[in-house]
């Protein structure tokens, strides 16, 4: 207490002795000099530092301008590259994607195939495209079940509507076990709650067999008609359109070059409003030969699409489809390949309505449904014609078909059907300016692939009417 009391005493005394006013002169620290460069450069090479740090950005740059040519060269040394049982059955479907996804890279325009063929297995940065959930129905038949074949390939996940009323499940059934596939048996005249991308619209019966059987439930089926259970133009139509509009997902309706109905038009352009007979004939042949539940439903259902692409901003695209034939075609749908066909393959004359100089187009699936693909991925609402215009009278298809199956087989004439159009030819210029589509397989190329279709479901005894 008395050093703490005398320390105190004189730090007071100190403070006496300095003048009011005045505070003690500031010393600054010197400052540190900066190094200099001589100095940097010795610290440097001291020691061998600097060869230290080349040797080190050396053995760098060369590992990253060598490793995406080992990959290429040597796939199997890297891990990644042995896949896992597990996994296996991916990818390879994978693989089958990407190839694919080449095929039609090579044919969208703008992308050199320079590109393509560097690096195989390397995919360009931003040329990637990003998987789609996809819902297609009437999927399980003729032509749907060929659509969901593509739409797979190129990887989307699809969800298959149909109610088997035309379709087949042996239509679908390789893909039972792929994880991208779901089948739902299911009538579109009821709604139905789903979360997808895109929306193909097939579903409705479309043979003259099918589609005569009971026309009202062809055209509509509002409450008063809810005891027919098919899937219909309207009803369907409106269902699969307030599901787009609901989440938001891209509409496609197929439609039909029957809206053209006898046309007065040849060839037929989208700007036809057609010549169709909404009334038919009486009463004692309604069922025998009217076609105009199909040919007005259709046009109902390209009506209330438009509607909503106008009043509810939905984004509708449509299609007008023209004759098609291929393999899964029913065997007695009524349609005339099929009907010539089926005919030649079980040793019965071909019948021909009428004197046989009607004409129509015709094309393979494989051409439609990349069309449909095509206007799909547009950003043209349409209508667009989906045809040949390889235009063929009655007579001269079924001459080709007898040279494909049986030169032998004979002709039999009969009456012509109610309103049967005397002409059909598409003209597709629009689809092949605005889509870059026409098709590629002609009727000689593509007849025998369906015949060994017919042939073998025909002996096989898989189905038809006419070896029952």
């Amino acid at each position: 207490m008395k050093q703490l009391h005398k320390q105190s005493s004189t730090n007071h005394r100190r403070d006496e002795e300095m003048p009011s006013g005045q505070s003690p002169p500031y010393s600054p620290k010197s400052l540190k000099h900066p190094r200099s460069l001589p100095r940097s450069l010795s610290y440097l090479l001291k020691e061998q530092r600097l060869l230290f740090i080349l040797v080190g950005i050396l053995i760098g740059s060369t590992f990253f301008i060598l490793q995406p040519s080992l990959s290429l060269l040597n796939p199997s040394s890297s891990p990644s590259a042995r896949p896992h049982p597990l996994v296996s059955s991916v990818d390879h479907e994978s693989e089958r994607t990407s190839g694919s996804w080449s095929t039609s890279l090579a044919t969208t325009p703008g992308v050199k195939q320079s590109h393509l063929n560097k690096g195989t297995g390397r995919v360009p940065v931003g040329l990637g495209r990003r998987r789609m959930r996809v819902v297609v129905t009437g999927g399980a038949g003729f032509v749907g079940s060929h659509l969901v074949d593509k739409l797979l390939d190129r990887g989307d996940e699809v969800i298959v509507i149909d109610n088997f009323f035309t379709g087949r499940r042996d239509n679908v059934k390789h893909h039972f076990g792929n994880t991208r596939f779901e089948l739902i048996r299911h009538d579109v005249v009821e709604p139905i709650l789903l979360e997808v991308d895109q929306i193909y619209h097939l579903a409705c019966p479309a043979s003259p067999v099918h589609y005569k059987y009971n026309p009202v439930k062809t055209i509509i089926s509002f409450s008063s008609f809810s005891c027919y259970p098919d899937s219909t133009n309207v009803m369907g139509t409106l269902n699969m359109l307030g599901l787009a509009k609901r989440i938001g997902a891209r509409f496609l309706l197929t439609s039909t070059s029957e809206v053209y109905g006898d046309p007065l038009e040849h060839p037929q352009k989208e700007t036809y409003w057609g010549h169709v007979n909404p009334i038919g004939k009486q009463r004692e042949v309604i069922f025998s030969g009217v076609r105009s539940c199909y040919d007005e439903g259709k046009r109902t259902a390209e009506t209330l699409t438009m509607d909503y692409h106008r009043g509810a901003d939905v984004e509708v695209r449509i299609a007008r489809i023209f004759n098609t034939y291929g393999p899964r075609m029913c065997l007695d749908d009524g349609r005339v390949v099929s009907n010539f066909v089926a005919q030649a393959i079980r040793k019965q004359p071909l019948t021909v309505y009428g004197d046989g100089k009607q004409t129509r187009s015709f094309q393979f699936v494989s051409d439609l449904v990349d069309g449909l693909v095509a206007l799909m991925e547009s950003e043209h609402v349409g209508p667009f014609n989906l045809g040949n215009p390889g235009e063929f009278t009655m007579l001269e298809l079924a001459q080709v078909v007898k040279e494909t199956i049986d030169s032998s087989a004979t002709i039999a004439f009969k009456p012509n059907t109610a309103d049967d159009p005397h002409k059909r030819k598409p003209d597709i210029s629009k689809a092949k300016e605005l889509l870059n589509w026409e098709p590629k397989i002609s009727l000689r190329e593509g007849l025998p692939k369906m015949v060994s279709d017919f042939r073998n479901r025909i002996l096989n005894e898989d189905e038809g009417k006419g070896n029952k």
